[in-house]
């Protein structure tokens, strides 16, 4: 039966060519900082990105939170949606290890947090209040893209109060695949989403890019910034467990995906919005057109009493989603038009659409 893994870009598997990569990879001792791949890979994404240094991580939450803990003292806070991957999702490491506190806002419905919002968020200069530091924002949020001006707005606003600004750049190349896209959903050439990469990383102090989601690597983060603020993550870093020895295997992976994979991010939105246009239309089901690769689909009335068995049904079917009342689906590298038919085709036939 075929497969169809929709739960998240996290379950791609590496390619044969990027296997062959890891495998021709120089290595070093990276504790050290003599893994020459490694070193290749943080200088290279640095430069790309506009930071003066970066550094190689096993995970976006360590990225995230060595970004965090770099940024904040203990009796600190950060700015931070409320659905934020950091926030949310991290098992609340910056409190846990670092006694900085979160400091929630409410998201609007194009994932944005709004401006009004963030400035009030700020603490005054009280003994009575945490230390307001840092804001940090996310492109894409669920696959949402912040729009351009949004992110210039809100990281200057940051600015203008003395905060300092990161951005959980998980699926920054999403991000800006969508932004470089043409007015018809075109797709444009890798080094234009470089570009408006670059641009999106721009506004920030800090950025964390994933290379394990959309662009296929089986692990590793990056966090970029200053060559100060990289420096005081790579002693968090260690603290926190992080240092590899010959890591140059895994950042041979995320070269190969810089080189080869951001372009057909682009293949991903298509079949994304394939998806959606395909589930248009069924009773029961409020589909939520997607502006990456992630698909949202809600349901409502009495197909909301039949989730469980939905679930199942599509299990059966070789076809895996996450979710209840509310399904996640997320194309990847992993997955064909095929795949997304068969997904489709599965969907309608339970509910006889």
């Amino acid at each position: 039966m075929q497969q169809i893994d929709l739960r998240s870009d996290t379950v791609t598997q590496p390619t044969a060519a990027m296997r062959q990569a890891m495998q021709a990879a120089p290595l070093g001792d990276d504790v050290f900082g003599d893994d020459p791949t490694v070193n290749a890979l943080q200088t290279r994404l640095a430069e790309l990105l506009g930071f003066e240094a970066a550094l190689f991580m096993p995970t976006g939450t360590q990225s995230n939170l060595c970004a965090l803990l770099a940024h904040c003292q203990r009796g600190d806070e950060y700015l931070v949606g409320q659905m934020a991957h950091c926030y949310r999702w991290e098992a609340g490491g910056a409190a846990v290890l670092g006694s900085v506190q979160p400091q929630p806002i409410a998201h609007q419905p194009d994932g944005t947090l709004a401006l009004a919002d963030i400035e009030a968020a700020i603490k005054p200069d009280d003994a009575h209040f945490a230390r307001t530091r840092l804001l940090a924002l996310e492109n894409t949020l669920g696959g949402q893209l912040l729009p351009m001006a949004y992110v210039q707005s809100a990281t200057d606003l940051a600015r203008r109060h003395g905060l300092a600004t990161h951005l959980d750049g998980a699926r920054l190349f999403n991000a800006a695949t969508a932004q470089a896209a043409g007015p018809g959903g075109e797709a444009a050439a890798a080094d234009a989403v470089m570009a408006e990469a670059r641009r999106i990383a721009g506004c920030f102090d800090s950025a964390s890019i994933c290379f394990s989601k959309g662009l296929g690597a089986p692990v590793g983060s990056v966090l970029c910034g200053s060559r100060a603020f990289v420096q005081r993550a790579h002693r968090i870093r260690k603290m926190a467990g992080g240092g590899m020895r010959q890591a140059g295997v895994l950042a041979a992976a995320a070269l190969y995906a810089l080189d080869h994979h951001i372009a057909r991010l682009a293949d991903d939105h298509a079949l994304a919005r394939r998806l959606a246009a395909g589930l248009a239309g069924v009773p029961g089901l409020v589909v939520q057109a997607p502006q990456t690769n992630i698909v949202f689909v809600d349901l409502v009335g009495d197909a909301r009493e039949r989730s469980a068995d939905l679930l199942a049904h599509l299990a059966a079917q070789g076809v895996q989603a996450t979710g209840l009342y509310r399904l996640r689906f997320v194309t990847h590298l992993d997955v064909d038009a095929a795949g997304v038919d068969h997904a489709v085709a599965a969907i309608r036939r339970f509910f006889h659409a």
